[in-house]
């Protein structure tokens, strides 16, 4: 099988000749600037600085050498633009690491070594403190009160670092013929055989805590549900049309839709099932059901934290992939939800724990998670190798080399 072979079988629960592998595909499984950095540095890859694709997270874009080299099945639509070296400025991050932002990227960095981002109308917006290794959300513009309607709700869309510093291919959105340079980049990426995946976000509730803040849109979803519905109606019209455009221009071509919206904690659902099913199940249903009646793409929906009891609700609302499979959390032990569900959603992630093996762990301990993760995870397809979320920082290139050579072993 080639590579999208591979995925497509995986995700239509069918056994594929090997587990297929994701790396840098979505902004929820990929890798950090740092450990790339490192990892790079390790393997002897020193020619040009880091592509940091994703500002917010800083997650590095995986070069063609790293992708050939750990065999990897998936891409991102976004890698095909943002390929001149005109279109990013060279910016040192703290440790002194060499990266590449993106042109768009403004930035300044106060006396006390803090950093605030600024979105194109030179608002800032976000901070990083010092020692930190994202961007954190300074800006709610609904903070105070709904607005009496949602009709500037795209202006107030722009202060939320999410929207403001998007990764690619969304940065180009507003360019001329960017739905035509979309199909035709993405073509031309198909060529590759690899699976292809584009991101559109379409957040809901996670829409309603950047714009309220998480305290406030959690007791709206008591207090305040006129408002609540009022909001996720206005945010439906304007997925909807995202969605139309998408399926329009690459429906045909990608593979895979990754949608957002982080519902759980590391103990358990942010909200009751009762309250998913009051306001975001229908929603999530007609997103998915837009996507089977106008396109050849299979759904994924990436949530956070522990979503087991939410997970049949997931699959009733037409989730095919669910990303990142935290199984560092409450109720999501690999094995239960391989029996339960394994039929019926393919898990994508989970193959180790980057907040305690992947990090602190021996290289052995690494090989041991990663081979009985997938020992567990694959059997029948419906799985793809990822992480649990993001490669954060602090993990050394040591273990994720162990980490990809478990998977070849697993594989071979």
């Amino acid at each position: 099988m080639n590579s999208r072979q591979r995925v497509i079988t995986a995700i239509n629960h069918r056994q594929p000749d090997k587990v297929p592998v994701d790396l840098g595909a979505t902004p929820s499984s990929g890798i950090s600037t740092i450990a790339y950095h490192n990892l790079r540095k390790h393997l002897n890859i020193n020619n040009i600085p880091v592509k940091v694709y994703d500002v917010v997270q800083q997650l590095a874009e995986p070069e063609w050498e790293i992708i050939d080299r750990f065999n990897i099945d998936i891409l991102d639509i976004g890698r095909a633009f943002n390929t001149d070296s005109d279109q990013w400025k060279n910016i040192t991050l703290p440790g002194n690491i060499p990266v590449r932002f993106p042109g768009w990227f403004k930035h300044r960095i106060d006396k006390n070594g803090v950093w605030y981002a600024s979105n194109q109308k030179g608002q800032e917006i976000a901070k990083m403190p010092p020692g930190a290794t994202f961007f954190d959300q300074t800006q709610f513009p609904y903070f105070d009160k709904y607005p009496d309607n949602f009709k500037d709700l795209p202006k107030a869309m722009e202060l939320v670092m999410w929207a403001a510093f998007p990764v690619p291919p969304w940065d180009h959105a507003n360019d001329d013929h960017f739905w035509k340079e979309l199909r035709e980049k993405t073509i031309e990426l198909k060529s590759t055989n690899k699976a292809l995946v584009i991101g559109v976000g379409c957040n809901l509730f996670e829409w309603g805590s950047f714009l309220r803040r998480l305290d406030n849109f959690l007791m709206d979803l008591v207090m305040n549900p006129l408002n609540v519905e009022a909001l996720l109606d206005a945010l439906m019209e304007l997925h909807l049309d995202t969605l139309d455009k998408v399926c329009k221009a690459v429906g045909d071509i990608a593979d895979i839709v990754k949608f957002g919206d982080d519902l759980g904690t590391g103990m358990g659902p942010i909200m009751s099932p009762e309250t998913y099913r009051k306001y975001f199940k229908p929603r999530h249903t007609k997103l998915c059901e837009f996507v089977r009646e106008n396109s050849k793409m299979h759904t994924m929906l990436h949530s956070c934290g522990s979503v087991y009891k939410l997970i049949p609700d997931l699959i009733e609302a037409g989730f095919e992939i669910l990303n990142p499979v935290q199984t560092n959390s409450r109720d999501m032990d690999p094995a239960i939800l391989k029996k339960e569900y394994g039929k019926e959603i393919t898990f994508w992630g989970g193959g180790v724990d980057t907040a305690t093996v992947l990090n602190n762990g021996t290289t052995e301990e690494v090989r041991k998670q990663v081979l009985k993760r997938l020992e567990i995870f694959s059997k029948g397809g419906g799985y793809v190798f990822n992480t649990v979320h993001n490669i954060l920082p602090d993990v050394p290139p040591e273990n994720i080399i162990t980490m990809f050579k478990a998977i070849e072993e697993f594989n071979s």
